[in-house]
């Protein structure tokens, strides 16, 4: 791989990669060249890969001559596709017609905001399965999770089902496994949303501490949640993840996972589909959980996806990944299952 930036004067007194590869830093100098900077890379293990030029005294900036960019909760990046990698087909699958309402939730944790994505033309009354996010606005906007709903409906993959998108007000605080979060998910989020909404066979999805959080969520409070989608969690251990001892709640986290990891027996077995980057920091951990949580009995799905850390590599194996939980917890559009749509390129 070339990147190669312009300032043929040199005003520029040095230029550097920014990425999430994990790769030496001394490979991510730019070296002067006659019209400019110019760095060379082997190519990475990544099917897409996000980067910044980060210009000494200047801080980083997107690629002036790439088109290609992607906001997400970590920024805005230039972004590049590399040989073999499609974007999901549902991206332009026509969504059904569907309403999006604010539901405003009293909890210990204070006030939980939750937007409730549901088809149009479905009375509140009508039962109908449901998917609650944490992050969800942020899944909205950066991973189209409300467009995969729509989409998933449309083309007869899932059958109707509303979506809750809770807002993640305090994030760390309420994610980091604590207890009075669990308690307000579990015991008052959860319930408001099935009284102004009529639902069965609720599924949690969370990437990141979200993931973390449905985890802690459902093991303190179990039979909650009918399924457990859980995408790059933050399952930290000491042994795994020394570099996050600075994080404020690193010890609530990896006291909850060593709690878990040292379980004989799970307070419930909900299917649960788990989802990472092979390059991301957070792969180790999620295969140590994965293969915990199966040997506790639990129906456990792995996929190792060739991304990093991000909403796009969250939003592209939504198809088939989360699909596919959904439908061994609910059961297809004609409630015995069907087919995938669409799905992104390896």
């Amino acid at each position: 791989m070339v990147f190669r930036l312009g300032d043929a004067a040199h005003t520029f007194s040095g230029v550097r990669l920014w990425q999430e590869l994990g790769l030496a830093a001394e490979l991510l100098e730019f070296k002067p060249v006659d019209y400019g900077w110019e760095l060379r890379l082997p190519r990475p293990s990544v099917h897409r890969m996000e980067y910044l030029f980060d210009i000494a005294g200047l801080g980083t900036r997107t690629d002036p001559t790439n088109p290609r960019t992607v906001d997400g909760a970590f920024g805005h990046h230039s972004w590049l596709p590399l040989p073999g990698y499609v974007e999901p087909a549902w991206l332009t699958v026509p969504p059904i017609p569907s309403t999006l309402t604010a539901v405003t939730v009293e909890a210990p944790v204070g006030q939980v905001y939750v937007q409730v994505w549901a088809p149009e033309g479905i009375a509140p009354s009508f039962e109908l399965p449901l998917l609650l996010a944490h992050d969800g606005p942020e899944f909205a906007t950066y991973a189209a999770l409300a467009q995969y709903a729509g989409a998933m409906i449309a083309g007869s993959a899932l059958p109707p089902f509303r979506l809750a998108l809770i807002e993640p007000t305090a994030r760390n605080l309420w994610y980091a496994a604590n207890p009075q979060y669990a308690l307000s998910l579990t015991q008052h989020v959860v319930p408001a949303v099935r009284a102004q909404y009529q639902s069965r066979r609720p599924v949690l999805m969370g990437a990141s501490l979200g993931a973390l959080a449905a985890l802690h969520a459902e093991w303190n409070f179990p039979n909650t949640f009918s399924g457990l989608f859980l995408q790059s969690g933050s399952f930290f251990t000491p042994e795994t993840d020394p570099q996050e001892s600075k994080f404020e709640f690193y010890a609530q986290v990896t006291g909850f996972v060593a709690q878990v990891l040292a379980a004989t027996t799970a307070p419930s077995s909900p299917p649960v589909g788990i989802t990472a980057g092979t390059t991301e920091e957070n792969v180790h951990n999620n295969r140590v959980m994965a293969a915990r949580l199966a040997e506790l009995g639990l129906d456990v799905a792995l996929d190792e996806t060739p991304d990093m850390h991000n909403f796009t590599a969250w939003r592209d194996v939504l198809d088939p990944d989360l699909t596919e939980l959904l439908r061994r917890t609910w059961g297809g559009a004609d409630g015995t299952g069907a087919g995938r749509v669409g799905g992104a390129g390896a």
